[in-house]
């Protein structure tokens, strides 16, 4: 009985192997094209807080894809800059504003 399942062992190893290794004719399994960074990211919006959320990086060997993530860090960090700066003009009209709405009311 030890012998049978054995020699059972080892057809069926055998056959797997062979069947992916392909027997020799032609590729079983082609090359695979290496995952790139599709961005998702909108160019003819700001990103918002959904557009994050839905963001996936492809995987490399060893973590993500540093030119990737780089990529998606820079577009990132220069959206925030220019809300800051934006914020920080309307605060300073809103400020001047009401400012001058101050000076009016004295005589």
């Amino acid at each position: 009985m030890f012998w049978f399942l054995l020699i059972t062992m080892v057809v069926v190893v055998a056959a797997v192997t062979l069947a992916v290794v392909g027997g020799g004719e032609g590729e079983v399994l082609p090359e695979v094209a290496p995952e790139q960074l599709v961005d998702p990211l909108p160019a003819a919006r700001p990103v918002d807080r959904a557009d994050v959320e839905a963001l996936r990086l492809p995987v490399a060997v060893r973590g993500y894809r540093m030119a990737d993530v780089d990529d998606v860090l820079v577009r990132l960090g220069a959206e925030l800059a220019e809300r800051d700066a934006r914020i920080a003009e309307l605060e300073e009209a809103l400020a001047g504003a009401a400012g001058g709405d101050r000076e009016g009311d004295q005589p």
